[in-house]
């Protein structure tokens, strides 16, 4: 999940450790030509130290610790400390030229759902978003979420609102993150598909946790992440590295048909086709998503007994709920194959799907 560190005190300011070997020599008695003199510094150098115009270098600071008595360590971290605050004083201007960049991110929904920190400074709510996608600046967004070597740059789903599809996928990364996975193996995936098929029949409390469970011992993360606006996907395929997958599961449609059948498209589409390409469901039709579609269908409903249920069987509520019962799985599954191949009306009995809802918790 996202944690974010808490904000600490960031002054507007930087003080030079000009000043406080300002203050030491006065303390001592001691003037710049005299610190030059027993240093062997320029005098010059020693002046622009105290104007801020020049850094204390180690050498410099272990020269002071013999003259002034003050350790080396201290005038390293007061220098250390001035130039971090310059840096950190200048990011703010940076990004405060940069705070129109907000507007294209999805915030409210990031905060509603947990995943960023509401700031009433737009400089630090810039921050808190920057933090959440991992990176530096609103220009390696671009880079990373835009740029030629991302795979998914090509969907017509990430250019819908590549904003919104890339604060998703990246809830998704922070949720596989926290998933421990053994490494991928096929055929323990696939023994665990035909563990996780059984599951349809149960209840959203219990299948969730088993389904990440199965999973995970073959090597596959699944993430269970709530849609946000915008987003006009239900389901994505990528690989975290070569011994760990991701599948992530908005719950866009609302219905048990609907997510099985994504969770089971995109597992396909894990032992199908290969680990560089990111898959999002939703970008039409292509030759991978048709057999992504087909291993689907086939695992769920086994061509054979299918073929051979709308042979030999009316479509009605009682043949459904026996067909369904005789292979294990979901009566939903069962209506909502039959209504997309056009053997039932989308109107007929949707009563046998079962409607879904999560609620994740995030903490920050």
């Amino acid at each position: 999940m996202s944690k974010n560190i808490k904000s600490q005190f960031a002054p507007d300011y930087a003080v030079p450790p000009g000043e406080t070997l300002l203050e030491t020599i006065a303390a001592k008695g001691m003037s710049q030509s005299e610190l030059a003199e027993r240093t062997g510094r320029p005098k010059k150098t020693i002046n622009e130290i105290i104007k801020g115009k020049a850094a204390i270098t180690p050498e410099t600071a272990l020269q002071f610790e013999r003259v002034l008595g003050m350790p080396a360590g201290f005038w390293n971290n007061l220098e250390r400390n001035y130039q971090e605050t310059l840096a950190r004083i200048n990011e703010q201007k940076r990004l405060h030229r940069q705070i129109n960049w907000l507007k294209k991110i999805p915030l409210n929904a990031l905060i509603n759902k947990g995943w960023v920190k509401k700031h009433a400074d737009s400089v630090q709510q810039l921050q808190e978003v920057l933090n959440f996608f991992g990176i530096a600046s609103p220009e390696q967004w671009e880079f990373r979420w835009r740029g030629a070597r991302v795979s998914y740059r090509k969907s017509p789903v990430f250019q819908g609102d590549p904003y919104a599809v890339a604060a998703w996928l990246r809830m998704g990364e922070l949720t596989a993150r926290d998933v421990s996975c053994k490494p991928f193996d096929a055929s323990k995936f696939k023994n665990a598909l035909l563990g996780i098929r059984q599951l349809t029949v149960k209840p959203l409390e219990l299948f969730q946790g088993e389904v990440v469970s199965l999973s995970a011992e073959a090597g596959v993360a699944v993430a269970f992440v709530p849609e946000i606006p915008h987003i006009g996907t239900s389901g994505a395929t990528w690989w975290m590295n070569s011994a760990k997958a991701v599948i992530q599961l908005s719950l866009r449609y609302k219905t048990d048909d609907q997510l099985w059948f994504s969770f089971f498209h995109e597992a396909g589409h894990i032992l199908l086709h290969g680990k560089k390409e990111v898959f999002i469901e939703g970008d039409g039709k292509s030759s991978k998503e048709d057999e992504a579609d087909q291993f689907a269908s086939d695992f769920l409903i086994p061509p054979k007994q299918y073929r051979q249920f709308i042979q030999d069987r009316k479509c009605n509520k009682a043949a459904i709920q026996t067909f369904a019962s005789e292979l294990g799985i979901a009566p939903g599954i069962v209506v909502g194959r039959l209504q997309h191949d056009a053997k039932l009306h989308h109107s007929h009995c949707n009563y046998l799907k079962r409607r879904l809802a999560w609620a994740p918790t995030v903490s920050i």
